[in-house]
């Protein structure tokens, strides 16, 4: 199986986000940037530093006309529980059948741990920016974050 990359169409997705919200990768085309990371699990040193990061650095993506997706296999009680803990602004989908992480080619490391990916997807559906770090979740918020400032550089 191909690891998806930077050209490649960002395949489409729908399902159920914390706040019982249907969410369609489609609807966001030709409206917005896409910042779409998958990560293990709510909670984790690791996936909480990610989470907030992205929290942290929320206002600014939004203002750069993008939106924040998280995926994980949890549930949506857990994934409400851990939205409202961390206070964050974004929306988190469960994949318990993972279905999307299959669709996105987001492999487990050493066959076990689900990993750790960010893509930015622009506003045409395609992936513009792969990221891959299973233990360095701020890089992949710096990692968004930078690619995401370069499109809207590029659009002016």
């Amino acid at each position: 199986m191909t690891t998806l990359q930077r050209g490649d169409p960002a395949p489409d997705f729908t399902a159920q986000a914390h706040n019982g919200q249907q969410v369609r990768l489609a609807d966001y085309r030709g409206k917005s940037v896409v910042v779409l990371y998958f990560y293990p699990m709510d909670g984790t040193p690791v996936c909480t530093k990610q989470a907030c990061g992205f929290r942290d650095a929320y206002e600014e993506l939004t203002m750069l006309g993008a939106v924040v997706i998280g995926v994980s296999a949890d549930s949506l009680e857990r994934h409400q529980a851990f939205a409202s803990e961390r206070a964050l602004p974004f929306l988190l989908i469960s994949d318990q059948d993972g279905s999307v992480r299959k669709a996105y080619q987001v492999r487990k490391t050493l066959g076990i741990l689900p990993s750790r990916v960010t893509y930015v997807i622009d506003k045409q559906g395609v992936i513009q920016h792969v990221f891959a770090a299973l233990f360095s979740g701020q890089q992949h918020v710096a990692e968004a974050l930078k690619i995401v400032r370069e499109l809207v550089t590029h659009w002016l």
